[in-house]
C-alpha cells in the first residue's frame, strides 16, 4: 500500500501548529500563526527547510525512520502519536525498542481484584509477573511470597517442582509457554534483556533447551489449562490473554473456572486459602 503522503502532511501541520514556542525558549510576539514555524521544525530535526515544507504538501516522498524518529523528537510527540506517525509514513508501526513498564495503575489493580473467582495476573512483555489478584495466589502461587527476580513465568515453569506437579499436561503447555514467549519477546525487542534468562534455564533445563531451540512461535491467546490441585483435584480453566491499550508490553491473562463445578472448587481453595492467612 502506498502511503498517503497528504495525510502524513495534514498531521505534520497539525501537530507543529499545536505547539508551544515559549515551552522551546521562543518568544510568542509577532507570530501570526500559533504553534511553531516550519523552518523551526525542521532545524530541530535536522532537515531541510524546503523539504520539510514538501513534506507537509505532500510530496515529500516516504521519510527514512531515521528522519521520522527526529521528526517525533522535534515535534515532541507521544509514544501513540510517534506510531501514528511511522504507519502514515511507511504503512507499518517503528521498529520496537524494548521499554520495561511495569506500572500498574490503581484502577487496573481494582480490575484484577473485582475478578474474585478467576485467577487473573499482569505479565510484561519478558513475562515477569507485577500484578495479580487473590484468586492467583490462592490457586496458582502466592507470588507475594517470592523475591521479585523469581516472579517470571517461565522461571516459575522450568523449575518450580511443585508448579509443575499442579499442571496435568505440562509438557504439551510448557512448550506452548515458550513459543508464545519467544514470539512475545521478539515482538518487544527484547531478546537481549531476557539473553541471561534464556541461558540460565537452558543450562537448568534440558526441556527448555529444547522447546527453546524448536524456534516455534505462537500467540498466547486463548485456550483451555487443566491443573490439579491438592485440596479439590482436577481442575480446567479457560484462560484468556489480552494486550493493554497504551502499554503494550504489559499482557494480562484471566483464567476462568471451565463450568460451575470448577468454580465452586476454586471458591473452597479461596475459602481455605484465607482461613489460613486468618490462622496466621
Amino acid at each position: 500500500m502506498i502511503p498517503d503522503c497528504k495525510l502524513l502532511g495534514h498531521y505534520l501541520k497539525d501537530r507543529r501548529g499545536k505547539l508551544d514556542p515559549e515551552s522551546f525558549g521562543i518568544s510568542p510576539r509577532r507570530r501570526r500563526t500559533p504553534g511553531l514555524r516550519r523552518e523551526e521544525v525542521a532545524q530541530r530535526a535536522n532537515v531541510s527547510a524546503t523539504w520539510y515544507t514538501w513534506l507537509e504538501q505532500g510530496r515529500g516522498g516516504s521519510p527514512s525512520a531515521e528522519v521520522l524518529d527526529r521528526l517525533a523528537q522535534a515535534l515532541r510527540l507521544s509514544a501513540v502519536e510517534r506510531e501514528h506517525l511511522f504507519l502514515l509514513a511507511q504503512q507499518r508501526p517503528p521498529q520496537a525498542h524494548y521499554r520495561p513498564d511495569e506500572q500498574v495503575s490503581k484502577q487496573l489493580q481494582r480490575v484484577l481484584d473485582s475478578l474474585e473467582h478467576s485467577p487473573a495476573l499482569i505479565r510484561t512483555a519478558t513475562w515477569d509477573i507485577v500484578a495479580w489478584n487473590d484468586a492467583a495466589r490462592a490457586v496458582l502461587k502466592d507470588y507475594t511470597l517470592m523475591a521479585v527476580p523469581q516472579r517470571n513465568i517461565m522461571r516459575i515453569l522450568f523449575t518450580d517442582p511443585l508448579v509443575r506437579e499442579k499442571m496435568i499436561n505440562w509438557q504439551a503447555d510448557a512448550a506452548s509457554a515458550v513459543a508464545a514467549f519467544r514470539a512475545e519477546v521478539i515482538r518487544a525487542g527484547a531478546l537481549e534483556q531476557v539473553k541471561e534468562l534464556v541461558e540460565e534455564l537452558s543450562e537448568s533445563s534440558t526441556e527448555f533447551s529444547r522447546f527453546w531451540q524448536s524456534y516455534d512461535v505462537q500467540h498466547q491467546g486463548e485456550g483451555v489449562k487443566h491443573a490439579r490441585h491438592p485440596l479439590v483435584g482436577d481442575l480446567a480453566f479457560e484462560y484468556s490473554s489480552f494486550t493493554l491499550d497504551g502499554q503494550p508490553d504489559l499482557g494480562l491473562v484471566i483464567y476462568t473456572p471451565a463450568n460451575a463445578e470448577h468454580r465452586s472448587k476454586v471458591d473452597r481453595i479461596l475459602d481455605h486459602w484465607r482461613q489460613n492467612r486468618q490462622a496466621g
